[in-house]
This record gives C-alpha cells, sequence and structure tokens, in this order.
C-alpha cells in the first residue's frame, strides 16, 4: 500500500484541490483493502495521518509530545518551520486550515468505517483459558481457530509494560509456533501438552484459545485484534 508522507499536507505547494486529489486516492486505496475486511496496516496508517494533522492544526508542542516515534527530528523541525512561516500569512495559513479541516473529516469518516469492522470481530471473539492458568501470564501461548474450527493456529506471547506520558501500557508480541488439525484426540488439552512436552523453556505455561466463526484475513484483522483483545482479557483477570 502506499501511505502518504507524514507531512504530505505542507508539502509542495499548499493547494486545496491539489491534496484534496492526493488524499482521495489514498482514501480509495484504503476502503478498498477495508472492503475486503483487511485492516492492518491501513487503519493504524490512517489513525497516525488523522492525528498529525490535527496536531499540527492545534499546535507543534502537541505534535512534538504525541508523535516522537513516527517522526525524526528533521521532520519534526520541518513541520515546526512550516508552522512558524505560515502562521505570518493569512492567506496561506487559510488554505492550510482548509486543506486540514476537509481532510480530518474525510479520514475521519474511513477510521469509522475501519472501526466498525474491528468492533464487529472484537464482539464475536470468544476467549478462554486452556486448563489451570497459573500465577504468572506474562508469557505463554494461545490458540487462534477462525472459521474452520478444527484448524487452530498457535502462537507463542510476551507481554511487556511500557510507559508513555506517565501512563503505563501493555504491549504484546507473538510468533507464530504451527497449525493443529483439532479433533475429539487432539484437544486443546492435548495441544497445551504437547506444547510443554517439546519446548521446555515453558514447562507451565499460561495457555488461552481464542475462537471466532468469522472467516476475515487471519494476518490483516483476526490475529491483530486477537491479540489486542487478548491483553484486555488477561488485564481484567491480573
Amino acid at each position: 500500500m502506499k501511505s502518504l508522507s507524514e507531512t504530505w499536507f505542507a508539502e509542495g505547494r499548499i493547494d486545496f484541490e491539489l491534496k484534496k486529489y492526493t488524499l482521495l486516492a489514498y482514501l480509495q486505496e484504503i476502503n478498498k483493502y477495508f472492503n475486503e475486511n483487511k485492516l492492518y496496516p491501513q487503519l493504524a496508517d490512517i489513525i497516525f495521518h488523522y492525528n498529525n494533522i490535527v496536531a499540527f492544526r492545534e499546535n507543534k508542542k502537541y505534535l512534538q509530545e504525541h508523535f516522537p516515534k513516527k517522526l525524526n527530528g528533521l521532520q519534526l523541525e520541518k513541520l515546526q518551520l512550516l508552522y512558524e512561516q505560515m502562521i505570518g500569512d493569512d492567506e496561506l495559513m487559510q488554505e492550510l486550515e482548509d486543506i486540514i479541516y476537509y481532510s480530518a473529516g474525510k479520514m475521519k469518516s474511513t477510521i469509522r468505517s475501519g472501526t466498525d469492522i474491528y468492533e464487529f470481530v472484537e464482539v464475536n471473539l470468544d476467549i478462554a483459558p486452556v486448563g489451570i492458568i497459573p500465577l504468572d501470564t506474562q508469557e505463554g501461548y494461545f490458540f487462534l481457530s477462525s472459521g474452520d474450527v478444527h484448524c487452530t493456529r498457535v502462537y507463542h506471547y510476551r507481554l511487556s509494560i511500557f510507559e508513555k506520558h506517565d501512563e503505563k501500557y501493555r504491549s504484546i508480541r507473538t510468533a507464530f509456533i504451527d497449525r493443529w488439525q483439532r479433533s475429539i484426540s487432539s484437544t486443546y488439552e492435548h495441544i497445551k501438552s504437547e506444547l510443554i512436552r517439546y519446548r521446555k523453556e515453558l514447562p507451565n505455561p499460561a495457555v488461552y484459545s481464542i475462537e471466532t466463526e468469522l472467516s476475515f484475513p487471519v494476518d490483516e484483522t483476526l490475529l491483530p485484534i486477537a491479540k489486542r483483545s487478548l491483553v484486555k482479557f488477561i488485564s481484567a483477570a491480573a
């Protein structure tokens, strides 16, 4: 997917019709993925761009505080310089304001389409522990079954905590292990015992099953939402 640059709205000629064409071409591609129920990385990308233009409109300090990872120092300096140059040019600043106002509205509508899909998938996920869950749930496995519930994808996960703006957040890292065909003899409990048997680095892992009847794309939609839902589930049980 061809994305917008971080400073697309303020690069080159500041012309409403030109920027409108650039934006609509980008949104058309985003919507193409959403129509295929593919959310990532498209949803995260458009949310970043939406927050970026709103932050620039509000003030450059907000931009610097909230987007240090995506924007490097030169990009931040460029935006700040543009802001300072344009704030003294009423006509140019109005053109930029029109671009940002229009873009924010269009992006917000597209984001809503993506979040509707996200919420639909989220409420159709069923998460449950497999066997007894140990006190330490920071690392373990989860089983993802979708559509054909007999085919199960097995993942290793590890939770970590990071701080941002004096708030603590949990992140999750995952690694695909294998696929299992479930049957009367190959249950979730059996798969768990096989993992313990052959992966001795985790002798007493936390294991969860995540099931859905939906047949949505796994890597682009089901897996990212399953990961975030599992973080919520573990956090709520802690």
